[in-house]
């Protein structure tokens, strides 16, 4: 990595603005934190600079509210959990740059946390407005970016600040650029990829970047029905994307010239509905009824995946081989988990609905690395540059 990190700098009784990806799934009605994974992420950032004696100020954006204040979208909530994690207080401004944000940061002690309001209630976020980033960067000596998940964004608290402070990459920001630098720049062969979901619209770019880079390229999700439907197989109602065949076409044509195995569903799991409660069956692919749709890759297709992945030394992830939300359409991706949790290899899990399945099997910590960057780590993979990354300072 040629960006400067948090070790390179000196933050003793500095006030630190950390930008932190703290967008956590909450319950409507109870306020209570769903998933705490995207805060832990960040721990050992906020630990380093707690036991340096650094003033740390958390900024984070929870929801959409579009410029707007939200009531349900408000910090407090996160605030108080990072606080039961770390054993200290974590006092929450309620605003974002206001009267309160002021006081919040003032009262700050060596060694402190505190945490503004959700800086999307600000509508010059998202514009990467000038004014705010001058005034989020006046509330501190120096700028640290561990929020790798909005790294995609050129927005005022991700881009802009950097532009007034001394800008460094957090730990978490230097692991996720690590190990997805790693699958992009200088993997460790044999190399394979595993890229699922429901469109190829979305992943068509990462699809092209990956065939000059892995030897195994394994197709699933929605999107397998595309790659199927564009050599001849009947997907009977299944969803596709006709706009994209030729994509698909071409996707297939460009691994056949550059020697990277391809692997499609032999089998799935078809249901007579998209629903939960669909009745469903396991058929060949070659067999699925006019008026089904597949819904998951079936046992056979699990078992060709899995042999077509031994001896691979760097496996990356993205996207879920079904509709892994519904337990009777997860098995095919549960499955590929559990076989990369056991592989002697590095493995790279990335999307949001990837890394859900992984922490709710309690997988995650199996794995070398689980991205917290859904958009971000799939544009890291297409070789795009991010605009949270390229503001930092360069080594």
């Amino acid at each position: 990595m040629n960006k400067k990190t948090l070790r390179d700098i000196d933050v003793t009784g500095k006030r630190v603005l950390v930008r932190v990806d703290f967008n956590v799934p909450l319950d409507n009605e109870t306020r209570r934190i769903l998933d705490d994974t995207r805060i832990r992420a960040a721990l050992p950032t906020i630990e380093a600079l707690r036991a340096r004696g650094a003033k740390t100020i958390l900024v984070s954006h929870l929801g959409r509210p579009d410029g707007k204040v939200v009531e349900s979208a408000r910090m407090a909530p996160v605030a108080a959990r990072l606080a039961d994690l770390i054993g200290a207080p974590v006092p929450c401004a309620t605003d974002v740059i206001g009267e309160s944000a002021r006081a919040t940061v003032a009262a700050l002690e060596p060694g402190g946390v505190a945490m503004l309001e959700n800086v999307r209630f600000e509508p010059g976020e998202e514009k990467d407005d000038e004014a705010l980033a001058r005034a989020l960067a006046a509330f501190a000596d120096v700028y640290v970016n561990d929020a790798f998940g909005t790294a995609h964004r050129a927005h005022a608290s991700t881009a802009g600040v950097a532009a007034f402070l001394p800008a460094v990459a957090g730990l978490l920001m230097e692991k996720e650029i690590d190990y997805l630098g790693r699958i992009v720049t200088n993997p460790e062969p044999p190399v394979a990829a595993i890229i699922g979901g429901a469109k190829i619209s979305s992943k068509i770019a990462v699809l092209q970047h990956l065939l000059s880079k892995v030897n195994v390229l394994l197709i699933g999700g929605g999107m397998a029905s595309t790659f199927l439907k564009a050599q001849g197989v009947n997907i009977g109602a299944s969803l596709v994307e006709d706009d994209q065949l030729e994509t698909a076409r071409a996707v297939i044509a460009g691994a056949a010239e550059a020697g990277v195995m391809i692997g499609l569903p032999s089998d799935a799991v078809v249901a007579d509905k998209f629903a939960e409660d669909a009745d469903y069956e396991t058929v060949s692919i070659k067999s699925v009824p006019e008026a089904w749709m597949i819904l998951d890759v079936g046992p056979r297709t699990v078992a060709d995946y899995r042999a077509k992945l031994e001896g691979m030394k760097t496996v990356v992830w993205n996207g879920p081989l079904g509709v892994a939300e519904w337990p009777a359409f997860a098995e095919g991706s549960n499955e590929i988990a559990r076989a990369l949790a056991a592989m002697d290899a590095t493995v790279v899990i990335g999307g949001g609905e990837t890394v859900a399945l992984v922490t709710a099997l309690g997988l995650a910590g199996a794995y070398a690395h689980v991205s917290t960057g859904g958009g971000a780590s799939l544009e890291f993979l297409e070789g795009k540059e991010l605009p949270g990354v390229v503001a930092l300072l360069d080594r």
